[in-house]
């Protein structure tokens, strides 16, 4: 079964994004590598939600490059998407969904309401996987 692996000091540092940036979406991209089904974080590189939104994200252009460009030079890959729901539950919402079809990765999503952090996957359907603290 699939899985994300991050440590308690990158989960913390997310968490920390997401209630700095409240009442707005929060996002990072999550580098690292795949390893049979396992995702394994080695970067968190947090990034600033140019919409100014409480219900979307959008990491500019030339911050996807940087985060490319750190990658590359770190010799890892994206791994995953951080972003934060202020105000609902930790679930995919359609603009979510939408936007996993062009990153295949996990999406981790933090919920501002509950304080609780869940992982998904888009296979046929959108599949909850878990997240294992290293």
């Amino acid at each position: 079964m699939e899985c994300i692996v991050l440590t308690q000091k990158e989960k913390d540092r997310l968490v920390t994004h997401a209630v700095e940036q409240q009442p707005n979406e929060s996002c990072a991209m999550l580098l690292g590598e795949k390893i049979d089904d396992v995702w394994n974080i080695k970067e968190v590189f947090l990034t600033e939600n140019i919409d100014e939104s409480q219900t979307n994200f959008t990491i500019s252009p030339d911050e996807l490059l940087k985060g490319y460009k750190l990658a590359e030079k770190m010799h890892l890959e994206l791994v995953g998407v951080f972003h934060s729901h202020p105000n609902s539950d930790a679930i995919p919402s359609s603009t979510d969904k939408k936007f996993m079809q062009n990153n295949p990765v996990p999406w981790i999503i933090f919920s501002g309401v509950s304080n609780n952090m869940r992982a998904y996957l888009l296979d046929l359907d959108v599949i909850e996987i878990p997240i294992k603290i290293d």
